[in-house]
């Protein structure tokens, strides 16, 4: 579809007219310019570390993640991930063919493959402990579809941050700000997740409960029994198949009309050990909430009972405490959702997730192009006409990464001496099994 727009290109270069600040300068300009540090004899001298911005999550298990939407691939780094694990490229797909573009009618058309490789940290199908570097290459770029957006902004969307913060950007696909950042968080999210799996019989599911005005009923599912053959049943990725058609039913409305809706994540979290999480600043919850946000069109995070808990008095929210037939203190109820005090109670944690419809439309839109002029714009490409059926896996993986990230710091805090067995429970280890001479 062709653009409306009738002002001059604008692509990020100096005017014509404008002499160039930079090729004037001399060397002694350009020294005295940088950040200059003195020291006395009588100081020491101190070291300057810059860590990478934006681009890094967890302190135990580290994950770095590369790569742009029209580059020449994309993936991660995850650094501390425990040795002796098995691991392959398989294990890894599963949960990038559930995010994935051009699955389905009211999801992207673009076609990848998504197609994982390892290039480092695995040995003989293991891990070794060392940094485990992934990689997906890009397949099915169009950089044409995005000529229009070269030069003017398209409205809710980060191309006009990323010009005021960086004086420039990558035009096709939004570079970092596209969704397919997140193939290396899924990525190293499959990988969390079968270490969690493996040690405590941890389970992350996510499902769409929300699709534009279509809302789930909390009653309708069933948080103790529900399965990921459920949440894949169909589409929509909505575990129950009445409202899954309806909520087909509004997406498609909107696609066709060259629109776009958002959505609900919800995501629950069964048989996380107790103690995952720290007081104050890094509350399990405020992590959880920090991953979350940190995916492409989020607008909101709540868990427990979220904002709904504002309108009960302290008697109907509170979780009165009981013993278990198995001799273990546990809530009647979970509005908590799971955590308390920023620590997990070894309840089911739930949370929800907000998505903002998508930006990109191919409908006319007012903006202004980036030599600052009104026009207007009708954007082309591929885009999804609802992110929330995708952004599943993507939720899943990155509550993964949080846990892994937190089970390694409560290990390595709390259970590095015998623990007090009037109140702690020990980490649940995982049954060994014989593979190879190694055991896991």
């Amino acid at each position: 579809m062709a653009s409306s727009l009738s002002t001059k290109p604008f692509l990020g270069a100096l005017s014509t007219d404008e002499p160039s600040r930079f090729g004037s300068l001399r060397h002694s300009d350009l020294r005295s310019a940088l950040l200059h540090i003195s020291t006395s004899r009588q100081s020491r001298p101190r070291t300057l570390q810059i860590k990478a911005v934006g681009s890094t999550y967890g302190n135990y298990f580290r994950v770095t993640t590369f790569g742009e939407s029209h580059g020449g691939g994309v993936g991660c780094v995850i650094d501390g991930c425990p040795p002796r694990i098995p691991l392959s490229e398989a294990d890894l797909q599963v949960d990038l063919d559930r995010r994935r573009p051009g699955q389905s009618r009211i999801t992207t058309p673009r076609k990848e493959t998504d197609t994982a490789h390892i290039y480092s940290g695995v040995a003989e199908g293991f891990t070794t402990g060392s940094p485990i570097m992934i990689k997906v290459p890009n397949t099915d770029q169009r950089g044409k579809d995005y000529s229009e957006m070269s030069m003017a902004y398209r409205p809710s969307h980060a191309d006009a941050t990323y010009d005021f913060k960086y004086g420039t950007r990558s035009v096709e696909g939004g570079g970092r700000s596209s969704a397919r950042e997140t193939i290396g968080r899924v990525a190293a999210g499959a990988v969390a997740k079968k270490i969690l799996k493996a040690y405590s019989g941890t389970e992350i599911l996510a499902y769409v409960s929300q699709a534009h005005k279509v809302v789930l009923p909390e009653d309708l599912v069933d948080h103790e029994t529900l399965t990921l053959d459920q949440v894949e049943s169909n589409i929509a990725r909505c575990p129950d198949p009445e409202y899954a058609e309806k909520m087909i039913a509004a997406i498609d409305a909107v696609r066709v009309r060259g629109d776009s809706v958002g959505g609900v994540v919800t995501c629950i979290v069964r048989n996380l050990p107790r103690g995952l999480g720290s007081p104050v600043f890094d509350k399990l919850e405020a992590e959880l909430a920090k991953a979350a946000l940190s995916l492409p069109a989020t607008k909101g995070f709540e868990f427990g009972s979220g904002f709904a808990g504002t309108f009960l008095t302290g008697s109907e929210h509170n979780d009165e405490f009981y013993m278990d037939e198995h001799g273990r203190v546990r809530t009647r109820t979970n509005r908590s959702g799971g955590i308390q005090g920023g620590i997990s109670n070894g309840e089911i944690i739930n949370m929800r997730i907000a998505f903002k419809p998508t930006s990109t439309i191919s409908r006319k839109q007012n903006t202004v192009t980036r030599d600052k002029k009104e026009t207007e714009l009708i954007a082309r490409g591929r885009h999804d006409p609802c992110v929330v059926p995708r952004a599943v896996p993507m939720v899943e993986a990155s509550v993964a990464l949080v846990l892994m990230d937190q089970l390694l710091a409560q290990y390595a805090q709390c259970q590095l001496f015998p623990i007090n067995t009037d109140f702690q429970e020990p980490l649940q280890l995982p049954k060994l099994q014989q593979t190879s001479g190694t055991t896991f």
